[in-house]
């Protein structure tokens, strides 16, 4: 896990060499950024007010994110809207660009608007980014007994090729206790929701370390490897088997691991495990089977739910603490 010093120098100097290839065209007037760290996927939603004050139109809307970030970004998508009341949204197309003159520590994203922003016009970009990894747990390994604690490292500031003038941060933590968290002068933490902000003229590339230190028991269920075969029949039957190599991603099992403690006292003895698994199949699946390598499921049930969707429930007779199981859904 990369250490907050090392995070703090390696940012400073990327303010520094950014400072000369910020974009001076566009300025964001606000920008809201709201974090869910409620599992173990990190899910961030922005909410950009964008201006045009070049004398140019613009039809591209420029994403940083430091390589630290990028390589555990998962999915990316871009809603836009033009006017100064904000509109129903469609989605951008956006993908991977190397803006010339710049270090390679940053990753950079384009989202293309489907018309050129004019000068004087306002844009209103909606940007979801769903990351996986990000969480670390600390410590790194754990007794049965013990309950997950988890780092997450971002910036109070939100990482611009543009001037930002006023902009906020809120991060949504799973309830539990909070060990520790960074705190500036406009730092605030209420129940479960730690909010950063507001910023005022925040120069381009600005970057403010936060470290979050906070107990997270989620599941921490991570698809090691997934191998799916399609076989398709004369009569038009198609059956899709899954073969899951499923891994506890959160932090290690210390000692040994007491069945009895657990099954006497799940909630105590085994708080950071997970019990059960959760298919979401389509509508019209049949004849559904599984089974797993070691023996370990005990019940399930399978039930359709508002969207007509079947969910299959698997429940196991030992928690999952981080060792490898396999699972077959077919």
């Amino acid at each position: 896990m990369a250490t907050p010093l090392r995070l703090a120098a390696l940012l400073l100097v990327l303010v520094a060499a950014f400072a000369s290839a910020a974009r001076a065209d566009l300025v964001v007037s606000r920008a809201d950024r709201k974090v869910d760290l409620t599992s173990h996927i990190v899910r961030v939603l922005t909410s950009l007010k964008v201006e045009n004050a070049g004398s140019e139109p613009v039809s591209k809307v420029l994403l940083a994110f430091p390589n630290i970030q990028a390589k555990n970004l998962a999915a990316i998508r871009a809603f836009g809207t033009e006017g100064k009341v904000k509109g129903l949204s469609s989605v951008l197309p956006i993908e991977v660009v190397e803006p010339s003159g710049v270090p390679p520590e940053l990753t950079f994203f384009s989202a293309s608007l489907h018309k050129p922003l004019q000068k004087g016009k306002i844009l209103h970009l909606d940007v979801l980014t769903v990351f996986t990894h990000f969480l670390q747990p600390f410590p790194e390994e754990i007794t049965q007994a013990d309950s997950q604690l988890v780092v997450f490292q971002d910036s109070s500031h939100y990482l611009s090729p543009y001037p930002v003038k006023v902009q906020t941060l809120s991060i949504r933590l799973p309830g539990g206790r909070v060990e520790s968290y960074t705190k500036y002068g406009n730092t605030k933490l209420v129940d479960s929701e730690l909010k950063y902000g507001p910023y005022e003229d925040v120069p381009p590339f600005s970057y403010n370390p936060i470290i979050v230190h906070f107990e997270n028991n989620n599941p921490f269920a991570v698809a090691k490897e997934l191998i799916r075969e399609i076989e398709i029949s004369h009569w038009g039957n198609v059956q899709i088997t899954e073969h899951y190599n499923i891994v506890h991603g959160g932090a290690r099992l210390k000692g040994e691991f007491s069945r009895l403690d657990y099954q006497s006292r799940p909630y105590a003895r085994g708080v950071s495990s997970f019990r059960h698994l959760i298919a979401r199949l389509p509508a019209r699946a049949h004849s559904i089977y599984y089974r797993d390598e070691i023996g370990n499921i005990s019940t399930s049930h399978l039930w359709s739910d508002s969207k007509k969707v079947l969910l299959l429930f698997i429940s196991f007779v030992m928690a999952k603490f981080p060792n490898k199981s396999a699972t077959h859904v077919c």
